[in-house]
């Protein structure tokens, strides 16, 4: 199958997509609306197939029919076309599968038969346990060829040992070339605008470095719990289920030096660079830089919500935190003495992911000594809930009696106002796409992941070193107070404090 070039040629989607786990929570509340979008879109191929595959015991029908009411759930009204629906429809199949056995997996072996022509995508939206068994299973009875994908999602281990023992594992079957590790942060718009943002303007390009930026912020806070997960988010914590990938990958994107072009390795080479720079923690950093924590009871949108400790099934003595803020830096010429502060946590004020570029002021200042706290320019990226840009610059304020007294405002892109005919689509709408096309770009090569490891995890062996209970901290509350203490120690704030 052709790849698409730089030059934008389209790609081939004729593919077929064994989609393992199509009965599960992802499968169902994105992936196939996703593929339902697509579409919609008029960007899948008239002959790609969708095979579902998974433990439940149902026939075609009843499997059609869940997807069918998944779709009237997840999908927008006004966006569910009932003549679209069926034609979407009318590409699924369904096969009941023990993934641990190697016997059944002949049916799949059988249906690629009629599809040998085009390339078969596997979606592993199963627990990573899981990975090496099934890509074995599916090389032993013939299903695949030089031409096939493999899709896997994370967590892609725990540490960096099992990290390298799944990847070992999938590796022994798929070529890295073949293999597509989803991060869903990479397939949101305005992370795409990032590399547009820095790479195809110059007022941006020429500014982005430690001449110019004073500190980098990014937060990623989520309003929700556990939400019954508490077997697996215990033992992970909120370092390894959104440090470790989602906010690194962000930390990548903002620090890393403009590549040599767009191929997915020219990206991810220069990714992997910031990885291999990103300052570890000594043991005197931990108790000023890092702050862990755990929520307790509070209150979110007005109602009553429990403790982590307080959640069902919970662990009464555990140490998991489920906040956690830290200070670091990438030790380059690009970013020497930059502070790069992180945060993210669950069950705070509201959802949010976002990105602060805090620009140096003036290194004169001429107006009122009162407002020189306002004297210094920010860029402002939205990742959600609504996607979007805005630098904030200073500006006169209007009134005869006002003087030169200055004020904040922002030069604003909010994408839904900015295209309000164009639908934004969900990061799995464009990832999905990307693997049909068979482009890497967006996805994650395993030695990011492994570097991203080994920072994170000594990070973990030195505060099991210290042993130290996580602070406490109000549910609705954006975490523990030294978290504030962490960046006004450097006479900074968190962005909403401003």
């Amino acid at each position: 199958m052709s790849q698409t070039s730089r030059s934008g040629q389209a790609a081939s989607t004729e593919i077929d997509l064994a989609l393992f786990g199509a009965l599960g929570d992802l499968a169902q509340r994105k992936l196939f609306p996703a593929l339902y979008q697509l579409e919609r879109e008029g960007l899948l191929d008239a002959r790609t197939r969708l095979l579902g595959l998974a433990r439940q015991d149902t026939d075609l029908e009843g499997f059609k029919a869940k997807v069918e009411a998944t779709l009237t759930t997840y999908v927008k009204a006004e966006e569910l076309d009932r003549s679209v629906l069926a034609s979407f429809l009318a590409r699924l199949d369904y096969r009941r599968l023990d993934f641990a056995s190697e016997e059944g997996y002949a049916a799949i072996h059988t249906w690629r038969q009629e599809g040998l022509e085009r390339p078969m995508v596997v979606y592993l939206a199963v627990g990573a346990s899981l990975y090496g068994d099934i890509c074995a299973h599916l090389q032993a009875s013939g299903s695949l060829d030089a031409s096939s994908r493999v899709v896997v999602e994370k967590p892609i281990g725990y540490d960096l040992p099992s990290s390298c023992r799944v990847n070992d594992a999938i590796g022994a079957v798929f070529p890295e070339s073949s293999i597509y590790r989803i991060d869903h942060y990479l397939g949101k718009e305005t992370v795409q605008n990032l590399i547009a943002l820095r790479f195809a303007n110059p007022l941006f390009g020429t500014q982005w470095n430690q001449n110019n930026i004073s500190h980098v912020e990014i937060t990623v806070a989520e309003k929700v719990g556990i939400e019954g997960r508490w077997g697996y988010f215990d033992q992970a914590g909120q370092l390894r289920d959104m440090v470790q990938n989602h906010l690194l990958q962000l930390v990548c994107l903002i620090a890393m030096d403009p590549p040599a072009n767009l191929d997915a390795d020219a990206i991810r080479d220069e990714k992997v660079k910031v990885l291999k720079a990103l300052k570890p923690f000594t043991d005197n950093m931990l108790g000023r830089d890092v702050v862990r924590g755990q929520y307790t009871a509070g209150t979110i949108d007005g109602k009553s919500v429990p403790g982590y400790l307080d959640e069902e099934d919970a662990n009464t003595e555990s140490h998991t935190e489920t906040f956690v803020a830290m200070k670091t830096g990438v030790a380059n010429w690009r970013w020497a003495g930059v502070p790069f502060y992180l945060r993210t946590g669950k069950r705070m004020p509201e959802k949010l992911s976002q990105i602060i570029i805090h620009f140096r002021q003036q290194p004169h200042y001429i107006f009122d000594p009162d407002q020189r706290d306002l004297a210094a320019n920010k860029l402002v990226i939205r990742l959600q809930p609504e996607e979007g840009m805005a630098l904030e610059v200073l500006t006169k304020d209007s009134g005869l009696d006002k003087g030169m007294r200055l004020r904040r405002g922002p030069l604003h892109l909010d994408f839904s106002s900015a295209f309000p005919k164009t639908r934004i689509p969900d990061a799995y709408e464009r990832l999905l796409l990307e693997v049909m096309k068979g482009r890497q770009y967006l996805f994650v090569r395993r030695d990011e992941i492994e570097h991203a490891w080994h920072w994170c995890d000594s990070l973990i062996a030195a505060w099991q070193d210290r042993d130290e209970a996580p602070r406490r901290y109000p549910a609705g509350s954006w975490g523990p107070v030294a978290s504030i203490a962490m960046i006004t120690q450097d006479g900074r704030s968190w962005y909403e404090d401003y």
